[in-house]
């Protein structure tokens, strides 16, 4: 057996074809996929976030992305301020709130 270069031979390659149509449709219908289970469904839910986070007012009672649950006694453009208990309040961003809570939820927990 012999390893040197000299005796390697080349192979010929095939005519090249040109990129068809066809060639790109998975990647556009994988693309379409994506978009009506990925991304517009994110969008529509942080479009609803922020409707949520607009409409905060004195009273609601929330809770936050980390499961922190208060009233609020105070708005500012970034922040809410929230009794979480009896003359304890936290500042909390106004993006980490995650849901509002019907009212009188406080009584029943």
């Amino acid at each position: 057996m012999n390893y040197f270069v000299q005796d390697a031979f080349a192979q010929s390659t095939a005519a090249s074809q040109e990129p068809s149509f066809a060639s790109f449709l998975p990647l556009i219908i994988l693309f379409v996929v994506f978009y009506f289970f990925l991304i517009r469904p994110q969008m529509k839910k942080t479009k609803e976030h922020a409707k949520m986070v607009n409409s905060l007012a004195v009273g609601d009672e929330i809770v936050s992305v980390g499961g922190l649950f208060g009233k609020i006694t105070a708005l500012g453009d970034n922040f809410v301020q929230a009794e979480v208990a009896t003359n304890v309040s936290v500042k909390i961003q106004k993006s980490a709130v995650a849901q509002v809570m019907p009212a009188g939820t406080d009584k029943v927990l």
